[in-house]
């Protein structure tokens, strides 16, 4: 069976629009030095252990949700 030929412009009519929320966060790891900012609240977030505390959520990495 022949492969069927691509339709000009089909693949861009696919494609989903970008919201405001993906703009902002795609702007927010343009800008953000995420490793250093993590480096520098880490000291001072609770560490889990036997006296209590929290473990370093994963959310915490970039604010996704």
């Amino acid at each position: 069976m022949p492969e069927q030929p691509a339709i000009p412009g089909l693949r861009d009519a696919m494609k989903k629009k970008q919201t405001r929320r993906e703009m902002f966060l795609a702007e927010m790891d343009a800008v953000v030095p995420w490793g250093r900012l993590l480096a520098l609240i880490a000291p001072h977030y609770l560490k889990a252990g036997p006296k209590g505390g929290r473990a370093m959520i994963a959310s915490l990495t970039r604010p996704r949700s």
